[in-house]
């Protein structure tokens, strides 16, 4: 028998089922290429835009120790000594000078002011705002008080401050940061 040319059939070159998988990496890649550089192009919700071009106000607490930033500098945050101040402050080593002054009698913290932040009725708002504050640089304190027939509140107060341009200016930097503060007589 003898064969003929015309009935032999070509090889197939490749499948279907590669064809298709190579198909659809090319538009899954093509894909999520377009969807990062629209993401690239548009606008962060996390970015602040501001007009002004100098760098945001990061308030300091009165007792710690004031960190010089240059202009266009970053400042530097030590989240562990400003969470953590308490506890240094309140056992001072023999090696380490004790750097603050004697705390003051009741009678002449008398005319000391305090700044109230906040009063809440739910503890844990109050230890919300004491930790926000605590990120800015400034040591609040969470007073709890019994109002009667309204019952147990939580006031976040900043203080005692000795005169009242040394609480201006933290509470200036406050309302720089977004938070109104009242100032209050300590008694």
């Amino acid at each position: 028998m003898s064969r003929t040319a015309g009935n032999k059939s070509s090889p197939r070159k490749g499948s279907p089922l590669l064809t298709g998988l190579l198909v659809g990496m090319v538009i899954g890649v093509a894909m999520a290429a377009g969807l990062a550089w629209f993401m690239m192009k548009s606008p962060s919700p996390f970015v602040q835009n501001s007009k002004v071009s100098e760098p945001p106000v990061v308030a300091q607490a009165p007792s710690a120790p004031a960190a010089a930033t240059k202009p266009g500098e970053k400042p530097r945050f030590e989240f562990y000594k400003v969470l953590t101040d308490k506890q240094d402050n309140a056992a001072p080593s023999a090696a380490q000078p004790q750097t603050q002054a004697p705390a003051q009698s009741p009678a002449a913290a008398s005319g000391a002011q305090l700044l109230q932040v906040g009063s809440f009725a739910n503890p844990a708002d109050a230890e919300k705002l004491k930790a926000r504050l605590a990120l800015m640089g400034f040591e609040a304190n969470v007073q709890t008080a019994e109002l009667g027939d309204k019952g147990v509140w939580h006031r976040v107060r900043l203080g005692p401050y000795k005169t009242a341009t040394e609480m201006e200016k933290a509470r200036a930097a406050l309302k720089q940061n977004g938070i109104d503060a009242t100032p209050i007589s300590a008694h």
